[in-house]
């Protein structure tokens, strides 16, 4: 028999994206199933998903959860079961699903999310009738009450269950005041140094993590880094107290939707044996973008504008970058000064930088596939799939050696290009001389075609898929339910 899992989500794709989350949480029901794993998704009822699922079917019905009117609705993900949370003074509203048009955070988000747990406790716990889980998985901080509505206020008629949380990013913790606490509807038991409460205040991922049978991250090298003040933002402490249970997973990618051979996005198809036929891409994304098509290298950059993508450095190198014959792409929304700042940039090299702010997932698929590099410089990076994507399309990666970047991108060192091993670049410490280094590094291999062409084919050699990272998954969830 299947092991039943639900997996509680802020949002998944296709319906609902704002990162990398979306990505895992979308593909994660197909990636266990091979492995005796039947996963249920659960999300938030944002108006993207309302429209995507239309009525669905009615499994419960709250006439006040936290304070507004409510319902557990079922319908589908692609060939995966799917539950939502149909509860619109809380999920219908224009802007992000954490932040207003404005991009404020919505000041209830502690609420919002408070009752996406609880709700999501319920029908975890059993307390709902027509479905039972053997296991429940949260995602960040947006899920983590469940765990902690599990453990210190499980429903009339609800069980104890195994369960998981994934850390996707630990800088994003959903801490709150102390005075949402008792409006929680949690028992005073809970605010302790072991329960909700941190630094005087309610820690929703701290809970979730002292709730949960096993804390995943999604790399090894991340899972390690947390455990360090430099990266733990904190919650070090929480870490190492539970190390024994925590586990680095590397996300996989979609490779239906990110295969250059089939990509209905790009200019030209091209795979393995096939590199040749790249060039098209390159031509035309020069042309997207208003670039000057020369020989030269032609990094992008496909990145959220902030400080932790160490987009402040890259602004920095830009002048270099041009200076020893590069160009750019880049696609990105985030910081206002960082956003002026590569606005100047390109004015003062017109042909050589080309900047689009905002977000565009074919132009994305168009990057990757017409670049000849991509500049990854994040202070701290838990996974990144950028860098996967761009393994897959030839797009040679240029990475600071840290999370999942470290473990996904092998360098091209010395060693490494005489054994034929490397497929990218990488890169110590986030400021201007490394990355000017890696930069100048990367052109004078560009340079040496034949490397060149040999670290393209090994990055599109990588099996990055979620074959793997599905098994160590479902293997993970049988361990804690036996």
């Amino acid at each position: 028999m299947a092991l039943s899992v639900l997996s509680l989500a802020s949002e998944a794709v296709p319906l609902i994206k704002t990162g990398g989350l979306a990505d895992v949480a979308g593909a994660l029901p197909g990636a266990v199933a091979p492995h005796g794993v039947a996963m249920t998704t659960m999300l938030p009822g944002y108006p993207s998903v309302m429209r995507a699922i239309g009525k669905g079917r009615l499994l419960h019905a709250y006439p006040s959860l936290m304070g507004e009117p409510a319902r557990l609705v079922s319908a589908t993900l692609g060939d995966h079961p799917l539950v939502v949370l149909d509860a619109p003074g809380f999920f219908a509203r224009e802007g992000g699903p954490y932040a207003d048009p404005a991009g404020h955070d919505w000041a209830d988000n502690w609420r919002r999310f408070a009752a996406f747990g609880r709700a999501a406790a319920d029908l975890a716990g059993g307390a709902i009738k027509r479905k039972r889980f053997d296991l429940v998985h949260a995602h960040d901080w947006q899920a983590a009450m469940a765990l902690a509505y599990l453990r210190f206020a499980p429903a009339d008629g609800g069980r104890a269950i195994a369960s998981v949380i994934t850390i996707h990013n630990i800088a994003f913790q959903g801490y709150f005041g102390a005075e949402v606490f008792p409006q929680l509807g949690l028992p005073d038991s809970a605010w302790s140094m072991h329960g909700v409460e941190y630094h005087g205040g309610v820690g929703f991922l701290k809970a979730g993590l002292e709730a949960a049978g096993a804390i995943t991250t999604v790399s090894p090298t991340y899972a390690a880094e947390i455990r360090s003040p430099q990266f733990g933002m904190g919650l070090e402490g929480v870490i190492m107290a539970h190390e024994n249970r925590v586990h680095g997973i590397v996300n996989g990618i979609d490779t239906a939707l990110w295969n250059p051979e089939t990509d209905r996005s790009i200019a030209a198809s091209f795979g393995l044996r096939s590199l040749a036929r790249r060039a098209p891409n390159k031509r035309a994304l020069e042309e997207e973008f208003g670039l000057e098509q020369d020989d030269g290298p032609l990094f992008v950059v496909v990145s959220r504008l902030t400080w932790q993508k160490g987009m402040d450095v890259l602004l920095e190198v830009l002048d270099h970058l041009v200076g020893i014959g590069g160009r750019l792409a880049l696609l990105g929304s985030g910081d206002a000064a960082l956003e002026a700042g590569l606005h100047a940039a390109a004015a003062r090299h017109p042909g050589r930088i080309g900047i689009r702010i905002g977000y565009d997932e074919p132009l994305a698929h168009r990057m990757q596939a017409g670049g000849d590099a991509i500049l990854v410089p994040s202070r701290f990076e838990p996974c990144g799939l950028t860098q996967l994507y761009a393994l897959a399309y030839g797009c040679v990666p240029v990475v600071a050696r840290t999370g999942g970047l470290a473990d996904t991108v092998i360098d091209a060192n010395i060693a490494a290009l005489g054994a034929g091993t490397a497929t990218g670049v990488q890169f110590d410490g986030v400021n201007y001389h490394a990355l000017r280094a890696a930069i100048s590094r990367t052109v004078a291999l560009y340079q040496q075609p034949d490397a060149w062409r040999t670290i393209q084919r090994n990055g599109m050699k990588c099996d990055f898929s979620w074959a793997r990272s599905g098994k160590a998954y479902a293997d993970l969830y049988a361990s804690l339910v036996t």
